[in-house]
């Protein structure tokens, strides 16, 4: 799942930002995302009187990243049904690495990509 604060950070890793909640809309996104362009003489923060990325910018952005999330369901899959790092040398050392290979094509093939 894909959260605003990491589209923010996509788009701009060095990014100093509070957000309370998940904003869904561009209302939201302004009344809650505030971006911190310092800190004061007690160290609090100081928050632009603007944001540094628009709710279309930051929403988009984070579409991108949730396709890209949902696209490598896979990968997750597959590294859950996986054996240990252990048995899987040690299926090499018995087995041989054609062996190896029949076991992890099992589940390669159980849950192929997209």
């Amino acid at each position: 799942m894909t959260d605003i604060i990491s589209a923010i950070k996509a788009l701009d890793a060095n990014a100093q930002v509070v957000v309370n909640g998940e904003p869904s809309n561009q209302a939201e996104y302004e009344a809650n995302v505030k971006y911190i362009s310092g800190a004061d003489a007690n160290g609090s923060a100081i928050y632009k009187d603007t944001q540094d990325f628009t709710w279309s910018q930051v929403s988009a952005k984070k579409a991108e990243l949730q396709t890209d999330y949902d696209n490598k369901q896979y990968q997750r899959d597959r590294a859950s049904e996986y054996p240990s790092i252990a048995d899987q040398l040690d299926d090499i050392y018995h087995n041989g690495v054609d062996g190896w290979k029949a076991t992890i094509k099992s589940t390669k093939d159980k849950y192929p990509k997209s």
